[in-house]
Protein backbone atom coordinates (compact mmCIF):
# COMPACT_ATOMS: atom_id res chain seq x y z
CA UNK A 1 0.00 0.00 0.00
CA UNK A 2 1.47 3.24 -0.79
CA UNK A 3 0.46 6.31 1.30
CA UNK A 4 0.77 9.81 -0.13
CA UNK A 5 0.61 12.70 1.87
CA UNK A 6 0.48 15.33 -0.53
CA UNK A 7 -2.13 16.13 -3.20
CA UNK A 8 0.57 16.04 -6.08
CA UNK A 9 2.02 12.59 -5.05
CA UNK A 10 -1.82 11.11 -4.73
CA UNK A 11 -3.41 12.69 -7.67
CA UNK A 12 -0.07 11.22 -9.61
CA UNK A 13 -0.48 7.67 -8.32
CA UNK A 14 -4.08 7.73 -8.86
CA UNK A 15 -3.43 8.53 -12.75
CA UNK A 16 -1.13 5.97 -12.93
CA UNK A 17 -2.98 3.43 -11.29
CA UNK A 18 -6.45 4.25 -12.92
CA UNK A 19 -4.59 4.39 -16.93
CA UNK A 20 -6.15 2.16 -19.38
CA UNK A 21 -9.48 2.26 -18.08
CA UNK A 22 -9.14 0.22 -14.58
CA UNK A 23 -11.54 1.02 -12.54
CA UNK A 24 -10.93 3.01 -9.33
CA UNK A 25 -12.96 3.09 -5.95
CA UNK A 26 -12.31 5.24 -3.03
CA UNK A 27 -13.77 5.51 0.64
CA UNK A 28 -13.15 8.34 2.17
CA UNK A 29 -12.67 8.50 6.16
CA UNK A 30 -11.78 10.02 8.88
CA UNK A 31 -9.56 6.85 10.72
CA UNK A 32 -10.56 5.49 13.88
CA UNK A 33 -11.95 2.62 11.39
CA UNK A 34 -14.12 -0.30 12.56
CA UNK A 35 -15.40 -3.13 10.73
CA UNK A 36 -18.51 -0.77 8.93
CA UNK A 37 -15.80 1.12 7.49
CA UNK A 38 -14.36 -2.34 6.31
CA UNK A 39 -17.49 -3.25 4.88
CA UNK A 40 -17.01 -0.08 2.32
CA UNK A 41 -13.17 -1.31 1.84
CA UNK A 42 -14.50 -4.62 1.14
CA UNK A 43 -17.10 -3.52 -1.35
CA UNK A 44 -14.68 -1.37 -2.93
CA UNK A 45 -12.77 -4.14 -3.66
CA UNK A 46 -15.51 -6.38 -5.13
CA UNK A 47 -16.21 -3.75 -7.73
CA UNK A 48 -13.26 -2.14 -8.65
CA UNK A 49 -9.76 -2.77 -10.38
CA UNK A 50 -8.05 -0.25 -7.75
CA UNK A 51 -9.18 0.91 -4.08
CA UNK A 52 -7.96 4.26 -2.84
CA UNK A 53 -8.76 5.18 1.04
CA UNK A 54 -8.61 8.35 2.71
CA UNK A 55 -7.82 9.53 6.11
CA UNK A 56 -8.62 13.10 7.01
CA UNK A 57 -10.26 14.61 10.30
CA UNK A 58 -11.61 17.25 8.63
CA UNK A 59 -11.93 20.40 10.65
CA UNK A 60 -14.38 21.86 8.44
CA UNK A 61 -17.51 19.94 9.45
CA UNK A 62 -16.67 20.21 12.68
CA UNK A 63 -18.72 22.86 14.82
CA UNK A 64 -16.87 25.42 17.78
CA UNK A 65 -18.06 23.20 20.77
CA UNK A 66 -17.81 19.20 19.13
CA UNK A 67 -15.22 17.12 19.57
CA UNK A 68 -12.46 17.90 16.74
CA UNK A 69 -9.52 18.08 19.19
CA UNK A 70 -10.28 14.42 20.73
CA UNK A 71 -11.23 12.74 18.19
CA UNK A 72 -9.26 9.50 18.09
CA UNK A 73 -6.70 9.49 15.68
CA UNK A 74 -4.88 5.89 15.74
CA UNK A 75 -3.16 5.91 12.92
CA UNK A 76 -0.62 2.89 12.70
CA UNK A 77 -3.66 1.09 13.40
CA UNK A 78 -5.73 2.53 10.95
CA UNK A 79 -2.96 1.99 8.18
CA UNK A 80 -2.56 -1.87 9.46
CA UNK A 81 -6.36 -2.81 8.90
CA UNK A 82 -5.86 -0.81 4.81
CA UNK A 83 -3.31 -3.15 4.41
CA UNK A 84 -5.22 -5.99 5.51
CA UNK A 85 -7.79 -5.24 3.27
CA UNK A 86 -5.71 -4.88 0.11
CA UNK A 87 -6.28 -1.25 -0.14
CA UNK A 88 -3.76 -0.08 -2.90
CA UNK A 89 -3.78 4.43 -1.93
CA UNK A 90 -3.85 5.85 1.37
CA UNK A 91 -4.45 9.56 1.16
CA UNK A 92 -3.79 10.85 4.41
CA UNK A 93 -2.85 14.36 3.94
CA UNK A 94 -2.78 17.78 6.84
CA UNK A 95 -5.58 20.19 7.24
CA UNK A 96 -3.18 22.26 5.71
CA UNK A 97 -2.69 20.83 2.64
CA UNK A 98 -6.13 20.34 2.17
CA UNK A 99 -6.87 24.10 3.54
CA UNK A 100 -3.87 25.94 2.28
CA UNK A 101 -3.48 29.30 3.75
CA UNK A 102 -6.31 31.70 2.50
CA UNK A 103 -8.26 29.35 1.21
CA UNK A 104 -12.40 30.95 0.98
CA UNK A 105 -13.88 28.63 -1.46
CA UNK A 106 -16.78 26.58 -0.29
CA UNK A 107 -18.87 24.08 -1.72
CA UNK A 108 -22.73 24.13 -0.27
CA UNK A 109 -25.57 22.15 -0.99
CA UNK A 110 -28.32 24.48 0.03
CA UNK A 111 -31.77 22.86 1.16
CA UNK A 112 -30.44 19.54 1.97
CA UNK A 113 -27.48 21.24 4.27
CA UNK A 114 -30.13 22.37 6.60
CA UNK A 115 -32.16 19.17 7.09
CA UNK A 116 -31.44 16.61 9.88
CA UNK A 117 -27.75 16.79 11.30
CA UNK A 118 -27.55 20.15 9.41
CA UNK A 119 -30.38 21.58 11.10
CA UNK A 120 -28.17 20.44 14.83
CA UNK A 121 -24.72 21.49 13.33
CA UNK A 122 -24.92 24.05 10.79
CA UNK A 123 -22.14 24.55 8.43
CA UNK A 124 -21.41 20.47 9.10
CA UNK A 125 -22.56 19.57 5.40
CA UNK A 126 -20.85 22.13 3.93
CA UNK A 127 -17.48 21.16 5.44
CA UNK A 128 -18.60 17.49 4.35
CA UNK A 129 -19.03 18.39 0.57
CA UNK A 130 -16.16 20.86 0.50
CA UNK A 131 -14.05 18.38 1.33
CA UNK A 132 -15.50 15.32 -0.96
CA UNK A 133 -15.25 17.46 -3.41
CA UNK A 134 -11.80 18.06 -3.11
CA UNK A 135 -11.12 14.15 -2.88
CA UNK A 136 -12.96 13.67 -5.61
CA UNK A 137 -10.58 16.27 -7.85
CA UNK A 138 -7.68 14.73 -6.74
CA UNK A 139 -8.54 10.84 -6.76
CA UNK A 140 -10.53 11.45 -9.87
CA UNK A 141 -12.48 7.60 -8.94
CA UNK A 142 -15.03 6.75 -10.98
CA UNK A 143 -17.38 4.84 -7.73
CA UNK A 144 -17.14 6.15 -4.01
CA UNK A 145 -18.10 4.39 -1.15
CA UNK A 146 -19.88 5.74 1.89
CA UNK A 147 -22.24 3.99 4.70
CA UNK A 148 -25.80 4.32 5.04
CA UNK A 149 -25.57 5.66 8.60
CA UNK A 150 -24.74 8.48 7.72
CA UNK A 151 -27.56 8.62 5.13
CA UNK A 152 -28.00 12.43 5.42
CA UNK A 153 -24.78 12.83 4.11
CA UNK A 154 -24.96 10.41 1.13
CA UNK A 155 -27.96 12.82 -0.07
CA UNK A 156 -26.09 15.55 0.23
CA UNK A 157 -23.22 14.60 -1.30
CA UNK A 158 -25.21 12.47 -4.29
CA UNK A 159 -27.32 16.28 -4.80
CA UNK A 160 -23.78 17.44 -4.95
CA UNK A 161 -22.31 15.08 -7.62
CA UNK A 162 -25.42 15.63 -9.76
CA UNK A 163 -25.40 19.81 -9.82
CA UNK A 164 -21.61 19.77 -10.37
CA UNK A 165 -21.86 17.08 -12.94
CA UNK A 166 -18.83 15.38 -10.96
CA UNK A 167 -18.12 11.35 -12.86
CA UNK A 168 -18.41 10.06 -10.06
CA UNK A 169 -20.85 6.66 -9.31
CA UNK A 170 -21.98 7.15 -5.20
CA UNK A 171 -22.65 3.66 -3.46
CA UNK A 172 -24.30 3.82 -0.16
CA UNK A 173 -23.45 0.44 1.92
CA UNK A 174 -25.60 -0.63 4.32
CA UNK A 175 -25.41 -0.36 7.94
CA UNK A 176 -23.13 -2.75 10.15
CA UNK A 177 -24.33 -3.50 13.83
CA UNK A 178 -22.74 -5.00 16.51
CA UNK A 179 -25.21 -8.05 17.75
CA UNK A 180 -27.82 -6.18 19.84
CA UNK A 181 -28.46 -3.82 16.89
CA UNK A 182 -26.07 -0.46 18.25
CA UNK A 183 -24.73 1.21 14.96
CA UNK A 184 -20.91 1.04 14.69
CA UNK A 185 -19.61 4.53 15.31
CA UNK A 186 -16.21 5.81 15.93
CA UNK A 187 -17.52 7.45 18.33
CA UNK A 188 -18.64 4.46 20.46
CA UNK A 189 -15.54 4.43 22.09
CA UNK A 190 -16.22 7.74 23.93
CA UNK A 191 -19.08 5.70 25.90
CA UNK A 192 -19.18 4.44 29.22
CA UNK A 193 -20.71 0.88 29.49
CA UNK A 194 -23.77 2.39 31.48
CA UNK A 195 -23.71 4.74 28.28
CA UNK A 196 -23.15 2.23 25.69
CA UNK A 197 -26.18 0.16 26.80
CA UNK A 198 -28.41 3.57 26.91
CA UNK A 199 -27.87 4.19 23.23
CA UNK A 200 -29.67 1.11 22.34
CA UNK A 201 -32.70 3.26 22.56
CA UNK A 202 -31.84 4.94 18.99
CA UNK A 203 -31.70 1.34 17.83
CA UNK A 204 -35.13 0.70 19.64
CA UNK A 205 -37.11 3.43 18.71
CA UNK A 206 -36.23 2.94 14.73
CA UNK A 207 -37.86 -0.91 15.60
CA UNK A 208 -40.62 0.87 16.98
CA UNK A 209 -41.32 3.01 14.11
CA UNK A 210 -40.74 -0.02 11.63
CA UNK A 211 -43.29 -2.25 13.43
CA UNK A 212 -45.96 0.04 13.70
CA UNK A 213 -45.76 0.58 9.98
CA UNK A 214 -45.48 -2.92 9.15
CA UNK A 215 -48.60 -3.40 11.55
CA UNK A 216 -50.66 -0.67 8.78
CA UNK A 217 -49.93 2.39 10.43
CA UNK A 218 -49.36 5.13 7.49
CA UNK A 219 -49.52 8.67 9.53
CA UNK A 220 -45.97 10.19 10.19
CA UNK A 221 -46.97 11.58 13.14
CA UNK A 222 -48.46 9.27 14.84
CA UNK A 223 -45.18 6.55 13.59
CA UNK A 224 -42.60 9.00 14.95
CA UNK A 225 -44.93 9.53 18.61
CA UNK A 226 -44.49 6.03 18.91
CA UNK A 227 -40.68 6.18 18.41
CA UNK A 228 -40.11 8.74 20.85
CA UNK A 229 -42.44 7.11 23.22
CA UNK A 230 -39.53 4.09 23.04
CA UNK A 231 -36.83 6.64 23.15
CA UNK A 232 -38.03 8.24 26.22
CA UNK A 233 -38.02 5.06 28.13
CA UNK A 234 -34.63 5.39 28.29
CA UNK A 235 -33.88 8.12 30.17
CA UNK A 236 -29.92 8.55 29.91
CA UNK A 237 -30.52 10.00 26.50
CA UNK A 238 -31.56 13.12 25.37
CA UNK A 239 -33.21 13.06 22.60
CA UNK A 240 -32.08 15.47 19.11
CA UNK A 241 -34.36 14.51 16.33
CA UNK A 242 -36.63 11.25 15.02
CA UNK A 243 -37.73 12.02 11.56
CA UNK A 244 -39.40 10.04 8.04
CA UNK A 245 -37.92 11.31 5.47
CA UNK A 246 -37.81 11.57 1.81
CA UNK A 247 -34.19 9.92 1.16
CA UNK A 248 -33.19 12.15 -1.82
CA UNK A 249 -34.75 15.28 -0.63
CA UNK A 250 -34.72 14.68 3.16
CA UNK A 251 -37.53 16.93 3.61
CA UNK A 252 -40.44 15.85 6.17
CA UNK A 253 -42.73 13.07 4.76
CA UNK A 254 -46.62 13.20 6.21
CA UNK A 255 -47.21 9.45 4.89
CA UNK A 256 -44.97 6.75 5.14
CA UNK A 257 -44.06 4.74 2.08
CA UNK A 258 -41.60 2.68 1.09
CA UNK A 259 -37.96 3.60 0.92
CA UNK A 260 -38.99 6.38 3.35
CA UNK A 261 -35.62 6.98 5.79
CA UNK A 262 -36.59 7.25 9.32
CA UNK A 263 -33.28 9.25 11.23
CA UNK A 264 -32.63 9.68 14.81
CA UNK A 265 -30.02 11.32 16.25
CA UNK A 266 -29.21 11.37 20.22
CA UNK A 267 -26.78 12.54 22.66
CA UNK A 268 -25.17 10.51 26.13
CA UNK A 269 -23.79 13.52 27.58
CA UNK A 270 -21.63 15.37 25.16
CA UNK A 271 -21.56 12.26 22.72
CA UNK A 272 -23.76 12.51 19.76
CA UNK A 273 -24.90 9.81 17.73
CA UNK A 274 -26.65 9.02 14.82
CA UNK A 275 -28.85 5.71 12.95
CA UNK A 276 -31.43 5.43 10.83
CA UNK A 277 -33.79 2.39 8.77
CA UNK A 278 -35.19 2.51 5.64
CA UNK A 279 -38.52 1.55 5.68
CA UNK A 280 -39.12 -1.91 3.23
Amino acid sequence: MRVCETVATMRAECASLGYGGRRLGLVPTMGALHEGHLSLLRAARAQCDVVAASIFVNPTQFGPQEDLAKYPRPFARDSELLRAEGVDLLFAPSADEMYPTGAVTHVNVEGLSERLCGRSRPGHFRGVATVVSKLFHVVQPGVAFFGQKDAAQVAVIRAMVRDLLLPVEIVACPIVRESDGLALSSRNVYLSSEQRRQALALFRSLLRVQEAYEGGERDATRLLAAGVEEFSRETGVRLDFLEMVNPESLEPLEFAQPGALVAVAGFLGSTRLIDNVVLS
